[in-house]
């Protein structure tokens, strides 16, 4: 017997919410979990044809052909426009998006392309009666993190089985909350390139970044502490403020290689900026490149 035939012909009562940018995969899961259901058995009672196999998001993400999506937005009793918006849409498979049936179809997700956990507080609040974990990818045009500055959360990899709480750590949100002009994407890839090689060779900014990954790790006892430390897992956390200064002091560069008098005046700026009493790279650092190369 198809579970769907032990339903009735109204849409879901229980009003399940996407959050911003939430995984479909991680969606269904708690759509499903509200109804006591497994995500297939829901798919099925939708008349979903699914293929691949299923797994728990991040893992995994599901793609839905324009009928499943209606099929899902009548159930869930959310206008399409409203669920097209909160769900980002990978590109389907050229077989789901063509097909005029409703079908779905689970793949992996490869590690660096996986959601993140979202704020727990902002999750209950779009699930009923229970926290139930949910997924959320990070905005395009920002370090690949997840900061809620209402509830003191963020989260910088798909292996935290949680996001972290960030009181303690108040200049993140600061940040986060100043951060109104994006850095351009060229700016921002060699920002984030910049100060990853710092933090992984103790460079310029160690000494601080130590002490604010200490109080993330004291403060989030539950953060693994296998083969992926928390020095790994957290760094696009720990990096996020110094690397939007650097990325913003980028985007301000003219359209020429500086000379070096300009370059010295840049650092200068730089140094200011990061609150460091100077900054002298050396000369295998990747910032004498970018400042070299336009």
């Amino acid at each position: 017997m198809r579970a769907g035939s032990m339903w009735p012909t109204p849409p879901g009562a229980l009003h399940v919410r996407p959050l911003p940018r939430e995984a479909a995969a991680s969606y269904l899961t708690r759509l499903a979990t509200a109804y006591h259901l497994s995500p297939a058995q829901l798919l099925d009672g939708l008349h979903i044809t699914a293929t691949g196999t299923p797994a728990a998001p991040p893992a995994t993400e599901i793609h839905l052909s324009n009928e499943a999506t209606r099929r899902l937005s009548h159930f869930t009793r959310i206008p399409p426009a409203h669920l097209a918006r909160a769900l980002p849409r990978r590109p389907p498979p050229a077989a789901i998006g063509t097909a005029h049936t409703a079908t779905a179809r689970w793949q992996p997700v490869t590690p660096a392309l996986q959601p993140l956990p979202a704020c727990t507080a902002c999750t209950l609040r779009r699930s009923p009666h229970q926290a139930v974990p949910a997924w959320i990818h990070p905005a395009p045009d920002l370090p690949r993190i997840m900061i809620c500055t209402r509830h003191q959360q963020a989260a910088s990899d798909p292996r935290h089985p949680a996001p972290l709480g960030i009181s303690f750590v108040p200049e993140l949100t600061q940040t986060h909350l100043r951060a109104r002009r994006r850095p351009t994407a060229t700016s921002l890839t060699w920002a984030s390139t910049i100060t990853t090689r710092w933090y992984d060779h103790h460079q310029h900014l160690h000494e601080r970044w130590h002490t604010r990954l200490g109080r993330l790790t004291a403060a989030n006892p539950h953060l693994p502490q296998g083969p992926a430390s928390p020095a790994l897992t957290c760094r696009n956390l720990i990096t996020y403020p110094e690397t939007l200064t650097l990325a913003a002091a980028l985007d301000r560069l003219p359209p020429h290689p500086l000379t070096r008098t300009q370059q010295s005046a840049f650092l200068h700026h730089l140094a200011g900026r990061l609150n460091l009493p100077r900054l002298a790279p050396a000369d295998h650092d990747l910032l004498w490149q970018r400042l070299a190369t336009r």
